[in-house]
């Protein structure tokens, strides 16, 4: 009997970073892939092509990047530096600092600013155009209840969600204070908080396997259609294993989002239908990041463990490339009774 291969989990990029990877990015101009990583790195590469178009290395893990444009991006360092990184002269300068590592960094093509969270318990606008130095590209600062764990942005609208289950929501035109303060609906730790494409709410998913559906329009009709579901999880010998949600991708045509979990597994929702599209196979350890590329043809999956059982002998960080198919994504039509 011959036996069935395993899977293809896509195409696995050459030279990963030789440590956890905090996050992985596309470019929305092309199939250029930004990574960050614990070993200090920040990696762009040619994703189609599976090529490494260049490197930065920091002085501390590299906890998020950004793009700023095809060939430039932006970093924050648990070093305390908010760098840009321009890869077509491989030329860095630190736009500034926080007091803290920096988690978050999120560019407004909207505002024109760059927005970071850190673990300083404060968000900090900077305009990446000013000359170089702190105080000529700091816009301002922003103190967050807590410290900020995860940022998304629809529009010139930022959501902030910090330690203590804070969700702060802002319009980065008046960023003077938050134009909602809310709490996350999920009892435990926030991991991940993506706004939906069409800018009516946010996903937020937590370390406790569940995700919230949530909208920002107060009236009792939008608040009475949010929702949370279970999800990264599985019973064996009669008990729930759960697994934290790390990771939350949006599909940019269909809506339909990616969420990726400490279980190995990649899970496609239609959260407006609140059911699952689709499972891909397992991958080798945990999932940290996820993105889909600018036409939603691709998925980048970030296989890498994330310590949620402390040290022990992991998979190499790897990542993973793969083509999407329609109908692991498309929104089915519902079938109206006859």
């Amino acid at each position: 009997m011959t036996s069935v291969p395993p899977p293809v989990p896509g195409q696995e990029l050459l030279n990963p970073p030789s440590d956890g990877i905090s996050n992985l990015r596309f470019s929305n101009l092309s199939d250029h892939l930004l990574v960050s990583s614990w070993d200090k790195s920040v990696r762009l590469y040619d994703a189609s092509a599976n090529v490494l178009r260049g490197e930065f290395m920091h002085g501390g893990p590299v906890l998020d990047c950004c793009f700023h444009d095809d060939s430039s991006g932006f970093s924050a360092s648990a070093d305390h530096t908010v760098r840009r990184l321009v890869f077509n002269y491989n030329k860095e300068d630190i736009l500034g600092r926080h007091d803290a590592p920096v988690r978050c960094v999120e560019y407004s093509y909207a505002a024109g600013q760059l927005i970071t969270g850190s673990w300083d318990k404060t968000l900090k606008c900077w305009d990446p155009r000013g000359a170089s130095g702190q105080e000529r590209t700091l816009v301002g600062t922003y103190p967050q209840p807590e410290r900020v764990y995860s940022l998304s942005l629809v529009g010139n609208r930022l959501v902030v969600a910090t330690a203590g289950r804070h969700v702060n929501v802002y319009d980065l035109r008046n960023m003077s204070q938050p134009e909602q303060r809310r709490e996350s609906s999920l009892k435990y730790q926030t991991r991940c908080v993506r706004c939906y494409p069409n800018g009516t709410g946010y996903a937020l998913s937590s370390v406790e396997g569940r995700v919230a559906m949530e909208f920002f329009d107060l009236s009792e009709a939008s608040q009475a259609k949010k929702y949370a579901f279970k999800c990264h999880r599985k019973s064996e010998a009669g008990r729930d294993l759960v697994y934290p949600v790390n990771a939350i991708a949006f599909h940019p045509i269909y809506g339909t989002f990616a969420t990726g979990g400490c279980d190995g597994f990649v899970n496609v929702w239609d959260g407006n239908n609140k059911k699952r599209l689709y499972q891909y196979s397992k991958y080798p350890t945990s999932i940290a990041a996820l993105s889909f590329s600018k036409d939603g043809r691709l998925l980048a999956v970030a296989s890498s463990y994330t310590y949620e059982e402390g040290e022990k002998p992991h998979e190499p960080d790897a990542i993973f490339v793969r083509s999407v198919n329609e109908i692991e994504v498309k929104p089915k039509p519902k079938v109206l009774p006859s």
